[in-house]
């Protein structure tokens, strides 16, 4: 009997085995990354969707911004600052009305908030990247996208890192020929290069036209059509998809620019 059951029982099959899926590694290191985006965006965004990156090109955006606001005050000065600012303000038909020891008491004001903003450019920049990227991440996963957060960080930073780049050296060129009194502070804030039809027009153009025209900016272009690569390749969206998530971002600040532009007096 004993013999029986020994000849019946057998030995259970060994586990089946299930292949890995081959884990994708990256090609690029983050430094080459940064020069790739300029010349090869697609292969670029491709190794982000392996291994998302942002932090270096974000610390080189971040310090060339920061650079730039410094350099402008600097070549301002704070008299040119404070002039800069009464021109600016007197545009507005909402200050302009205002008793002269307010206005002065508003100037003076502007001007702490001038200041403390350039040593807070940092932190607004890096806020800035986190909210883009969260936008982003949301706006793929709306349309189906397959990325993470981390995807949309990379994608919202090395999409602004080419124009920003270009954008800030040619602007520090520039500001170094130009004298303080050539240049508008109202609208260098965005650049002094001239990449949009805005600079075409005088100072008494209306502020809204002159927003509303430079919103066809080479530099902004540019942006978007990074920005349309990274979330197509990052998140396998179809070309259709990414651009809507790119265009219904760009319209909302365009929008929120001429409502700027309309109270304000001054182009934005």
């Amino acid at each position: 009997m004993e013999a029986e059951n020994q000849s019946v029982w057998q030995a259970p099959p060994p586990p089946e085995h299930i292949p890995e899926t081959p884990r994708e590694v990256p090609e690029m290191s983050e430094a080459a990354t940064l020069g790739n985006i300029f010349f090869e965006p697609g292969r670029t965004f491709e190794d982000l969707r392996k291994k998302p990156r942002f932090i270096l090109a974000g610390l080189i955006s971040i310090a060339l911004f920061t650079g730039f606001a410094f350099a402008l005050s600097a070549k301002y000065g704070d008299a040119g600052m404070r002039r800069a600012i009464v021109e600016i303000m007197d545009k507005n038909p909402q200050v302009a009305s205002m008793p002269a020891d307010q206005k002065a008491q508003t100037v003076e004001m502007q001007m702490m908030f001038s200041r403390i903003g350039r040593y807070l450019t940092p932190v607004f920049m890096a806020i800035m990247l986190l909210i883009g990227g969260l936008i982003y991440w949301l706006g793929a996963k709306a349309f189906g996208g397959t990325g993470g957060f981390l995807h949309g960080l990379s994608v919202w930073t090395y999409s602004m890192f080419p124009p920003l780049v270009v954008g800030v050296v040619a602007s520090l060129i520039i500001l170094f020929f130009k004298s303080a009194d050539e240049i508008d502070l109202a609208t260098s804030q965005r650049g002094l290069a001239p990449s949009n039809l805005g600079f075409l027009f005088g100072k008494d153009t209306s502020p809204v036209l002159v927003t509303l025209v430079s919103v066809v900016d080479l530099f902004a272009i540019w942006g978007w059509v990074l920005a349309v690569i990274g979330l197509r390749v990052t998140n396998r969206l179809s070309t259709g998809s990414a651009a809507a998530i790119v265009f219904l971002l760009a319209l909302v600040g365009v929008f929120f620019r001429i409502v700027g532009a309309f109270f304000s007096g001054n182009p934005t």
